[in-house]
């Protein structure tokens, strides 16, 4: 098992078949629990890791099984548990992922004396089927928990995987830096910080900086689950600019998903090739891929990426002089953004129908926006709201973000034009 281990680690794949394949006939019926789980284990990841995805993924399922009969010692079920999720997640099998992350929340609660590594684990886990899942508040409190558990002596190793969860959330409601800080704890606890980075850099305008730092990473990467992750940032960051490049990123990421087959996959190589066929100004063609997986990002239950879909859709009636299916996709899309508060997102589809940006503004943030008009300062704002200066702040960050401005007087301008205000400066 260690040596299928190491050759796991060094990415020699098929080194670390041929070990798992003569463990598993080395085991017999009658062998210890933990050993005969662990051999089940080793040899679905390696299956996985060569390609043979349904057969692994069955071999995993037998690991998962002895750990529901109840006989395996904690550390093998932690172990296990911690495999199977996180092949699943690389795999994009979202539904497996989901149910094997709740047993696991379950299994953690009645395990109080179980080492704090797992449990932060199995919070990264949570955190990510809830940022799918758009349950944003509460992927944010527990993906710091996940940091505070896995950086207080336990699970150090795994850390970065818990900043760059948080980084990811801070990224999409726009609160760029908090997601700057926690990108640079992701990379000091030793993980990659691509490609959520490179979004970032993108959603600041520097377009420049996100091309390269996405094209640096996919020249380090071979794995190709793991160039998944990175080909459909690679896709948004390059379309505009060099769309035979974009292109090329959804071609592999095509070959990818028809070689692993789960819905997820699918939906991403389909958003990606709409994307690049609107780039390249074949309205007409991005549909029926756009359409494909929209359809597969609300079966899964992903309503953020699905949102983000209909945007695309939005573009492409509009090129086609649909000018009133264009609207109804950009209302859709800007209503999910609102209540997932997405901010930057809502504040691009705000713009793209003209205006309209107050809609995409909490009860909270617009009065933030009143009292900013009348000249306060972030300490008497706070007094005002009973809020702490920090959330203040907070909610100031969020405004520029979703209005797109850099400045109070900006803000001011807009609550003017919008009516917040009246010209005196009351409310």
């Amino acid at each position: 098992m260690l040596e299928a281990e190491l050759h796991f680690r060094a990415g020699e794949h098929a080194p670390m078949l041929e070990v798992a394949r003569r463990l598993a006939d080395s085991v017999g019926p009658g062998a210890d629990p933990d050993l005969v789980a662990g051999t089940a284990m080793t040899l679905g990841l390696a299956l996985v890791s060569n390609g043979e995805t349904a057969a692994g993924l069955a071999e995993l399922d037998e690991g998962m099984t002895a750990v529901a009969e109840g006989d395996l010692s904690a550390r093998a079920v932690g172990m296990i548990y911690c495999v199977v999720i996180g092949t699943c997640q690389d795999l994009q099998e979202l539904r497996r992922a989901q149910e094997w992350s709740e047993s696991l929340a379950e299994w953690c609660a009645a395990q109080p004396d179980f080492t704090g590594a797992y449990r932060g684990l199995c919070r990264v886990h949570r955190v990510v089927l809830m940022q799918l899942g758009g349950e944003w508040p509460d992927a944010v409190r527990e993906a710091r928990l996940a940091c505070a558990q896995l950086t207080a002596g336990y699970g150090e190793g795994v850390a970065g995987g818990a900043y760059y969860q948080l980084a990811e959330l801070h990224r999409l409601r726009g609160e760029y830096a908090e997601a700057e800080q926690a990108y640079r704890d992701t990379l000091r606890y030793g993980w990659d910080t691509q490609p959520g980075l490179a979004l970032l850099r993108l959603a600041q305008g520097r377009g420049k900086s996100a091309a390269a730092a996405i094209r640096r990473a996919l020249a380090e990467t071979r794995e190709p689950m793991r160039r998944a992750r990175l080909l459909p940032a690679a896709v948004e960051i390059l379309a505009g600019d060099d769309p035979a490049e974009a292109a090329r990123a959804t071609d592999e990421l095509d070959l990818i998903a028809r070689a692993h087959d789960t819905a997820a996959l699918r939906a991403m190589a389909g958003q990606a090739r709409g994307a690049v066929r609107l780039a390249e100004g074949d309205a007409q063609e991005a549909l029926p891929a756009l359409r494909e997986a929209g359809r597969l990002w609300r079966e899964l239950e992903v309503p953020y990426e699905a949102a983000r879909v209909g945007v695309l859709v939005g573009l492409a009636c509009r090129a086609l002089g649909d000018e009133d299916g264009a609207g109804l996709e950009f209302d859709a899309a800007r209503q999910t953004f609102g209540r997932l508060g997405a901010g930057p997102d809502a504040g691009r589809v705000g713009r793209l129908v003209g205006g309209g940006d107050r809609s995409v503004l909490s009860p909270r943030e617009l009065e933030v926006v009143r009292l900013l008009a009348q000249g306060r300062t972030n300490h008497a704002i706070a007094a005002e709201l009973v809020l702490s200066e920090k959330t203040v702040a907070r909610h100031v960050s969020n405004i520029f973000a979703k209005l797109d401005v850099g400045s109070r007087t900006a803000v001011a301008a807009y609550a003017f034009e919008h009516g917040l205000l009246k010209r005196d400066g009351s409310a």
